[in-house]
């Protein structure tokens, strides 16, 4: 149970002396960051997706 204590300790101590937060301006433009990522790569999906489905939908059209 000690051992339990001792790692709460450091991990805590860890996270409050040693961890670089960052900063409110910091954490808004990474987070806009990820946000215009996450659409682009949605939207790449979504085309691959339509695509995909018209290129089935002409290709089963064909063969019957």
């Amino acid at each position: 149970m000690a051992k339990f204590g001792t790692y709460i300790q450091e991990a805590y101590d860890e996270l409050v002396h040693k961890v670089s937060w960052p900063s409110w301006p910091e954490l808004q433009q990474t987070t806009v960051i990820v946000l215009v990522a996450l659409l682009i790569v949605t939207l790449i999906i979504f085309g691959m997706d339509t695509l995909s489905e018209r290129v089935l939908s002409l290709v089963y059209s064909i063969i019957g």
